[in-house]
């Protein structure tokens, strides 16, 4: 009996002392999104040819990267805002739709511009989202050497007129940052200090959405 409590507790001593094994990869810390990882941010920032500064994007700037950086060629003979390349997505090029370089504020800029077809549903939804690629690429390029952020100005109404193309063909957007009054809130607060008359417009377009 003596015997075998002897043996026993030198068996517990021997498996107390022994090392743990390390099993590789596992950690009590929460599973790290890769689409949100830093990793990702460095290789979109890596492989888009607009991102040309070192200054770190905000996640959804990052995020938009990642999405349309295959959509987007750049023209690097050219530059537009801050020193960005041209960028062209599909048939649209950002310098023949360039803001910037039109007389008008960048609200009037974007009314004029961007306005769909009579008939909300008839409005051709992929030049929109074209055009809205090309802002979304040189607004990350912008970003990246901390440029103005005064194009957020028509990107907002771009999204907020695919918007309400998608919800006048029956393809509403679900995402919450995407609905048509969420956007239209973006604009008018980008545009606070533009003319009450343009901001009045689109709140009126936010309500047509047929």
């Amino acid at each position: 009996m003596y015997n075998s409590i002897t043996a026993l507790t030198l068996l517990a001593g021997f498996a107390a002392a022994a090392p743990r094994p390390i099993i590789p990869f596992v950690t009590g810390n929460p599973i790290i999104e890769l689409s949100k990882s830093p990793v990702s941010v460095v290789t979109a920032r890596q492989n888009a040819c607009f991102v040309i500064g070192s200054t770190t994007l905000p996640e959804e700037v990052a995020d938009s990267v990642t999405a349309i950086e295959n959509s987007i060629t750049c023209d690097t003979s050219t530059t537009t805002i801050s020193g960005v390349p041209d960028v062209t997505s599909g048939n649209v090029k950002f310098s023949d739709i360039d803001f910037s370089q039109s007389s008008q504020t960048p609200l009037e800029f974007a009314l004029s511009t961007f306005a769909t077809e009579d008939n909300l549903a008839d409005s051709d939804l992929q030049t929109f989202q074209d055009q809205l690629n090309v802002y979304l690429a040189t607004e990350a390029g912008i970003r990246s050497v901390a440029g103005s952020l005064a194009i957020k100005v028509p990107k907002f109404f771009l999204e907020m007129q695919i918007s309400r193309i998608q919800t006048a063909q029956g393809n509403p957007p679900t995402a919450a940052g995407l609905q048509v009054d969420h956007l239209v809130e973006k604009v008018t607060k980008n545009a606070a200090s533009e003319d009450q008359a343009l901001l009045d417009q689109v709140t009126a377009l936010g309500t047509q959405t047929s």
